[in-house]
């Protein structure tokens, strides 16, 4: 399907007699962070409805002409199985009332982690997902931090893969970072790490686990000198936080002064939060990309929502997405 020709001047003004309506709708697992996108866009969610019949089934509604417009539909696949749900039958609802652009924004893709098949009669799940969204009429994905970037190649529609490094770095520069050094919590993560490491001209530790299975972390060995640092662990998410707590308290027994973690996504699954209260992390830096179920005095969270909206701005105005987070 070929993009609408239509051009959005900065302040949101229509340039161009073609320049179809720019719509806004969230899902029910991202309102929070839909509403601060449709703030930092200057433009109201569009009027939709969720009904639900007596056993669970799902039935969506848009409450307002969508003919011809450039829909985003804003859902985060937390907790995914009913919200990817959810966000199909949205996608087909806008196709059916002749949307002319269908953008899903997927601050959190679930299943991202199931990118390959690494023991038999598995599946790839994040390539399943992919199929039903492309199948369900999305013409292009908007989401954050993928566990792996091959999962961009699962689409046959275009992927705008945003980086939290555009949120995380302006953060970090303005504290003290004289006695820190990176570390990856696994060695899967050792490319995210290093990234920070190079941005702060500073070293990198990386944390060699051993994993039985999922969410069970047996062992870590940390490679590299951290005696009397301040280390800063860097994820995509963190789910029981089990990985996160073991790499601090691995860090601190090899003499590290402090660990901080930065993870993208707080999925925060089972006894994570009792996981974090517990352990020798003395900071959790988490992204907005899913709600918190509850709050902690050691999780802080930063706001994606402006980067989000420059994004959808920038996809309108056929602009550069990459120059939000490589022009940094």
């Amino acid at each position: 399907m070929q993009l609408p020709k239509f051009f959005l001047s900065p302040n949101g003004a229509e340039t161009g007699s073609n320049m179809p309506d720019v719509k806004l709708f969230s899902g029910t697992a991202s309102t929070k962070l839909a509403e601060e996108i449709a703030f930092h866009f200057d433009a109201p969610l569009g009027d939709k409805t969720l009904a639900h019949f007596s056993d669970g089934e799902m039935q969506t509604i848009i409450n307002e002409s969508v003919r011809g417009s450039f829909s985003f539909f804003i859902q985060s696949t937390c907790q995914p199985h009913d919200n990817i749900f959810e966000l199909l039958l949205w996608i087909d609802t806008a196709k059916r009332a002749s949307v002319g652009y269908i953008t899903a924004v997927i601050p959190y893709f679930g299943y991202a982690r199931q990118d390959r098949k690494d023991k038999p009669r598995v599946p790839i799940s994040a390539k399943l997902i992919a199929n039903l969204l492309t199948a369900a009429g999305a013409d292009r994905i908007m989401t954050m931090d993928l566990h792996a970037d091959q999962v961009q190649g699962f689409f046959d529609i275009p992927v705008d893969h945003l980086r939290s490094e555009a949120i995380y770095e302006p953060f970090l520069s303005e504290q003290d970072l004289s006695n820190t050094i990176f570390a990856s919590p696994d060695v899967g993560g050792v490319k995210r790490a290093r990234s920070y490491a190079k941005h702060f001209q500073t070293d990198l530790v990386i944390c060699d686990k051993v994993r039985p299975r999922a969410n069970v972390v047996e062992s870590i060995t940390v490679i590299g000198d951290v005696q009397g640092r301040d280390v800063i662990l860097v994820d995509d998410l963190v789910d029981t936080a089990g990985t996160l707590c073991k790499a601090a308290d691995a860090l601190i027994e090899k003499g590290a002064k402090s660990v901080r973690a930065i993870c993208t996504h707080p999925v925060l699954s089972g006894k994570a939060y009792e996981n974090i209260e517990k352990s020798q992390l003395s900071e959790l830096i988490v992204c907005d990309t899913i709600p918190l179920r509850q709050s902690s005095p050691k999780i802080k969270v930063l706001s994606t929502a402006k980067l989000f909206s420059r994004a959808i701005r920038n996809t309108v105005e056929h602009k550069s997405i990459a120059a939000l987070f490589l022009g940094r």
